[in-house]
């Protein structure tokens, strides 16, 4: 089977005289063609989308349903697609207790899926009190002796993560 171009394809779309010069602005001052500006906003890289859902728990007043959508996003990947997404870390200004928990998250997936975790979340120091996913004391002894290793860690007792639904 002969191998494709990866931009054999070409789109067209109308905008107008305003639009385009609006567009060429947007690349210039980002550095890259209007192709590939535009590229970036419809089809944003894995690592991007991974900074934006760092980005939605930062700012959410509720950054457990976002965390619980950034794991169905995780979730699903093959190890080099995952290694991509979360090669960098989260440039948001995550508080403590998400910032681990992500870390924790992140290296949990890596171990799961057979991938490298990346070098920051060696860098992410843990928690200095234990914190319990849930405020059930009944539950204490349970995420103490189920919680995976890496939010062991990080002094983060759970025992729900990457791939399970709760």
């Amino acid at each position: 089977m002969p191998k494709q171009d990866a931009k054999a394809q070409q789109l067209q779309i109308r905008v107008s005289a305003a639009e385009k010069r609006g567009i060429q602005r947007q690349a210039e001052r980002a550095g890259v063609s209007m192709s590939a500006w535009v590229l970036a906003r419809l089809l944003p890289s894995a690592g991007q989308t991974f900074q934006g859902w760092a980005a939605e728990i930062a700012a959410s007043s509720e950054p457990g349903f976002a965390f619980a959508e950034l794991l169905d996003w995780l979730g699903p990947m093959e190890a080099g697609q995952f290694e991509e997404a979360v090669a960098d870390a989260p440039t948001a200004p995550l508080d403590d207790y998400w910032r681990n928990y992500l870390a924790a998250t992140v290296e949990h997936g890596a171990a799961l899926k057979g991938a490298t975790a990346p070098e920051w979340v060696s860098d992410v120091p843990p928690l200095d009190a234990p914190a319990f996913g849930s405020t059930l004391k009944s539950l204490r002894l349970h995420l103490l002796v189920n919680a995976p290793p890496a939010f062991l860690a990080r002094n983060l007792f759970v025992d729900a993560s990457l791939g399970d639904r709760v």
